[in-house]
């Protein structure tokens, strides 16, 4: 009994500290995070909107593109994106890519949905006299399908290559991006200022008629200047501007 009352409190002292290494590790991991974004496109180089988009992080991310964009933020590694459109509870079309990331900053990756066409093939019905009963030909299907094969293949190629070289070129610019709307930054500085030097990113995009995408790349122009710190704060961003 002595030995009992003995072990249990060094037991779970030692999973304290095994949960509190644990935290650290995590915590450590994500405090040098990368930005990962970018546009779903359909087939036709349209915007997609509410494809659920997911990247396989630990624990995995996920993010409805209600816009048609998507961004997540995760540590260096090796990830993989994928989309899905469902719709009345059908994948219609899905895309996966890999990325690495070696280094912290910002990093576009976009996707092309494919339409997903593989349907289930029922066994056909025997007769009373065990002949095959020939099913009737599905015309809507046969007509997708030869619409998606005839499709010149020079087009899907080069699509395909287009974005590719798109995605290799941006992957390879820098963290400082620049931006030379002088104007557009100055009009987030005069933000904040009336905010009283705090403000959310979110507030800011409500005053300012741009693109998301556009006004986060001026916040990080702004970051690297050092004239603004961005905190992260659950799925948004808190913007300080700093003393001088």
């Amino acid at each position: 009994m002595f030995l009992y009352h003995y072990m249990l409190p060094v037991f779970m002292l030692k999973n304290k500290i095994l949960v509190y290494i644990f935290l650290t590790a995590f915590l450590v991991n994500f405090a040098n995070a990368a930005t990962i974004y970018g546009t779903i496109y359909e087939l036709s180089l349209k915007k997609v909107n509410n494809a659920m988009v997911e990247i396989n992080t630990i624990p995995k991310q996920f993010y409805i593109a209600q816009n048609g964009t998507y961004s997540f933020n995760v540590p260096n590694g090796r990830y993989m994106i994928k989309a899905q459109l469902i719709q009345k509870s059908t994948l219609v079309a899905s895309a996966e890519e890999n990325i690495t990331i070696a280094q912290d900053g910002n990093y576009i990756l976009d996707l092309i949905l494919f339409p997903d066409i593989e349907e289930g093939v029922e066994d056909p019905g025997i007769d009373v006299n065990g002949n095959v009963i020939e099913e009737p030909d599905n015309k809507d299907v046969i007509l997708l399908i030869g619409f998606i094969v005839l499709i010149p293949s020079g087009i899907v190629v080069g699509v395909i290559y287009y974005l590719k070289i798109r995605r290799h070129e941006q992957q390879n610019v820098e963290e400082n991006i620049t931006v030379t709307e002088d104007d557009d930054l100055e009009q987030i500085m005069k933000i904040i200022k009336q905010e009283g030097g705090r403000t959310t990113q979110k507030d800011i995009r409500k005053q300012i008629p741009l693109s998301e995408a556009k006004i986060s790349l001026m916040i990080a122009e702004l970051e690297h200047k050092g004239i603004i710190e961005k905190i992260k704060k659950g799925r948004g961003n808190i913007i300080i501007l700093r003393k001088k």
